[in-house]
């Protein structure tokens, strides 16, 4: 599948379930003074997850440009190593301000990767915040993952920086064998 395909097929599958899909931010955010350029698909909502703005939608998704240049996310050092370590990259995301949490977000997530793009369940592993039980839970009840992993603060749980919102995440890993 082509990356193209997979992020028309990621925005169709969440227009098709009630969001509203958003485009891109600016690479280089016009209002953040914090950030020299756009490293999350969150950095546009900023100002919901802070209760600075009331969102103008409750359920969104997008395709947001993200360039990592240093910071928590820095992956210069990986670069050139590995196939998935970049700085300028898109990134998928689906957000939700108020009107579902986890168990519809896992769902959702897992409808995705197993229906949509059909990967095969067997190579299909979940992280979680090590703190996270509820989300753990909800993965093994919910879904046909291959097993779930807890992971500390650094790979499973996400801030906006030094202060602000912040929260454990959970993530889809696929297992694409030894090579």
């Amino acid at each position: 599948m082509k990356v193209s395909e997979i992020r028309q097929s990621f925005l169709d599958f969440f227009e098709k379930r009630g969001h509203k899909i958003l485009q891109s931010s600016s690479l280089v955010p016009y209002d953040d003074p914090t950030l020299l350029f756009t490293n999350a698909g969150m950095v546009q909502f900023k100002k919901y997850f802070l209760g600075e703005l009331e969102p103008d939608y409750i359920n969104v998704a997008t395709c947001q440009r993200c360039l990592r240049a240093g910071g928590k996310h820095n992956d210069l050092d990986n670069v050139g190593k590995t196939a998935r370590h970049m700085t300028l990259f898109e990134m998928l995301g689906n957000f939700s301000f108020g009107g579902y949490f986890k168990e519809q977000a896992i769902s959702l997530a897992w409808e995705f990767v197993t229906e949509y793009l059909r990967i095969p369940k067997e190579k299909i592993f979940a992280t979680v915040y090590e703190e996270d039980d509820e989300a753990e839970k909800i993965w093994l009840k919910e879904t046909d993952v291959s097993g779930v992993f807890r992971m500390g603060k650094k790979d499973n749980f996400w801030t906006m920086g030094d202060e602000g919102p912040a929260g454990p995440c959970s993530e889809i890993i696929v297992d694409r064998g030894e090579e």
